[in-house]
């Protein structure tokens, strides 16, 4: 009788880690409720590059293809890759610069935007928007029309296909939006980068984190609602004239609070991070506002209850899968937000981008301390 009890107690034992394993490979909402947060599904993944050290966190990447692209960090540098970040070199270097943002238009021609004076110390320059036209080899200042730009924080590009005789061609609008810490304005090019005019936003908003534009009319931008962060929600804005007006779509009710960055994997389903400043550390609940209708509204889910989980960037795959950089480390969703686990996004992963290439195919750089690229496995 004991021999059998002690055989059906194996056997259990043999169903309860089959089971366990089933649900492994079935639900990943699932297993993260049965082993909590340090579950990470390897059919996607995230592989750590070799970059020059920087001390501290770096803001932005972007790449045309797969594998050209390039990324920029406070400390004046501006580093491109050729062959998907294998190697990197130093293209340019400018002391003083606070590189806060950079995007492309094609392999050749690309603009880097500044953060501006009077918030990071040994920050002395003073120029918002840098061009290149030979794939960031020399930078030079944009010129542009209407009041001062203090500094830029993100830069969104939208791509116009249209018939240029007999063959397909491309118009680019530029929109570069800043800053931290207050003031905020936008620039804006709809000639290629030709021409820049800037307004002010701050009778909408008083900082500006990022800028989202589906076409050249609809867009929104992460913004907040006071320069001082102890008085601050963080809002979203939408726009539908280009940017000279803005309608307020979200705001939250707790100070200490601003956005951050933004992901709308489709036209319908968008998500913003949401940074909590609170130095009350039993504040802790870290969320991300979500819309599913085209950002007409905005709810909240939550994160993680971290008080050092300070959200930054944020990037999806489709509209259910994707994942967000927080100061420690990062976080990944496969359901849309309802469940997060945690992954190795490195410390402070400040922008995600996830690209289509012609074919369809999708690749992704993430750049925080570190640099990351996404690795999607197919069986």
């Amino acid at each position: 009788m004991i021999a059998n009890h002690k055989k059906h107690i194996v056997n259990l034992k043999v169903v309860v880690v089959a089971l366990l394993i089933l649900t492994v490979f079935n639900s990943f909402s699932d297993i993260k409720k049965e082993f909590g947060d340090e579950y990470t599904d390897t059919s996607v993944s995230w592989t750590k590059l070799t970059t020059e050290p920087y001390n501290g966190k770096q803001d932005d990447i972007c790449f045309v293809d797969e594998n050209l692209g390039w990324y920029v960090n406070g400390g004046g540098n501006i580093f491109k890759t050729r062959d998907g970040g294998d190697k990197w070199e130093k293209c340019f270097y400018k002391p003083g610069t606070f590189f806060r943002c950079i995007a492309f238009l094609d392999s050749l021609n690309g603009f880097a935007g500044n953060v501006g004076t009077d918030y990071f110390p040994n920050v002395k320059d003073t120029i918002p928007l840098y061009r290149t036209s030979d794939g960031g080899k020399t930078w030079t200042p944009v010129e542009y029309q209407g009041p001062y730009v203090k500094g830029l924080c993100a830069i969104d590009i939208v791509k116009k296909q249209y018939i240029n005789h007999g063959q397909i061609g491309y118009k680019f609008s530029i929109y570069c939006v800043g800053r931290v810490g207050s003031p905020a304005n936008i620039m804006v090019s709809e000639d290629d980068g030709k021409t820049f005019r800037s307004w002010s936003l701050q009778q909408d908003c008083k900082m500006l984190f990022d800028i989202k534009m589906f076409n050249n009319k609809e867009g929104f931008v992460c913004a907040a609602s006071d320069e001082d962060i102890s008085q601050s929600n963080a809002m979203i804005l939408y726009t539908k004239d280009g940017g000279k007006t803005w309608e307020k779509k979200y705001q939250s009710n707790r100070p200490f609070e601003t956005t951050w960055k933004v992901s709308f994997p489709s036209r319908d389903t968008g998500y913003v991070t949401i940074q909590n400043y609170n130095p009350n550390r039993n504040v802790s609940k870290q969320r991300v506002a979500k819309t599913t209708n085209g950002g007409k509204s905005w709810t909240e889910v939550d994160l993680c209850d971290d008080a050092g989980a300070r959200e930054f960037g944020i990037g999806f795959i489709d509209g259910s899968h994707g994942f967000v950089g927080t100061m420690n480390s990062g976080y990944e969703t496969r359901d849309g937000g309802q469940t997060w686990a945690k992954i190795d996004l490195g410390m402070a992963c400040n922008k995600i981008r996830i690209d289509r290439d012609p074919s369809g195919k999708q690749y992704g750089y993430a750049i925080g301390v570190n640099v990351f690229k996404l690795k999607m496995n197919t069986p």
